[in-house]
């Protein structure tokens, strides 16, 4: 592996499965998997249904925006709601366009807030974002988490966009995990599950950026405890 990041990695076919072998991510990953599918079998065979899916899009759209609140400045999140909603009629967009489906997102969370010729434009690391949308749509033997976790990563260190990199991030992220069948139903809250462990959130995805050593390990191994924590705050979970 070169760098410690997907995007200082060698052009190969499966880059997601070189990422996955990380030591200790085979396993936290599983573990992270088994919360999940205990979750959906044991709570959400006979209650999955779309007001469920509501309210985790709402949790996560709320959690999301908190993530975006650095230093006390306030953060306007009706760009992220007005996103939450229409977040998952873009997976077919996403699955034959990742690019168009992600100048989509950056056209509803930021509509009214930038000028309108940057909406959905990057106007920096397209490369980066280009790269990634290739290696997103080629088969890989990966766990869907990890493929989740690096397109999070990727979007997010990118900073392609002019705003709200971030929220486009968290929300591609969450689309991964409905397309590649860990959350069909998308009742699980993966940005509120970050917003848990905001502080370890920032770390882990600022080294992540900065192409530290063993910072693209630290991202994964920070994302499973994510995916933990956000099916523990699904709305499917006891007493939420």
């Amino acid at each position: 592996m070169v760098g410690d990041s997907l995007a200082r990695m060698p052009a190969r076919r499966d880059a997601f499965a070189d990422v996955a072998g990380l030591e200790g991510v085979p396993s936290a990953m599983a573990a992270a998997r088994d919360g999940i599918d205990a979750l959906l079998r044991d709570r959400g065979l006979r209650r999955t249904g779309p007001d469920l899916t509501s309210e985790s899009l709402l949790r996560g759209a709320r959690a999301s925006a908190l993530l975006e609140v650095v230093g006390g400045q306030g953060y306007d999140d009706s760009g992220v709601l007005r996103l939450s909603a229409q977040l998952l009629g873009l997976l077919p967009v996403w699955r034959r366009s990742p690019m168009q489906a992600l100048a989509r997102m950056h056209t509803l969370v930021a509509a009214g807030k930038v000028d309108d010729e940057v909406l959905g434009r990057p106007a920096r690391g397209a490369d980066r974002l280009v790269e990634l949308a290739h290696r997103v749509v080629v088969p890989t033997s990966a766990p869907a988490l990890v493929v989740a976790a690096v397109v999070h990563a990727e979007i997010a260190a990118s900073r392609a966009f002019v705003s709200d990199n971030g929220v486009i991030a968290r929300a591609a992220e969450r689309l991964v995990l409905a397309e590649r069948g860990v959350d069909p139903a998308s009742v699980t809250v993966p940005e509120a599950g970050h917003q848990a462990l905001a502080p370890a959130y920032h770390r882990a995805l600022d080294a992540y950026a900065a192409g530290a050593d063993g910072a693209l390990r630290g991202w994964l191994l920070h994302c499973a405890r994510a995916y933990a924590k956000g099916a523990e705050l699904s709305p499917l979970a006891a007493g939420s």
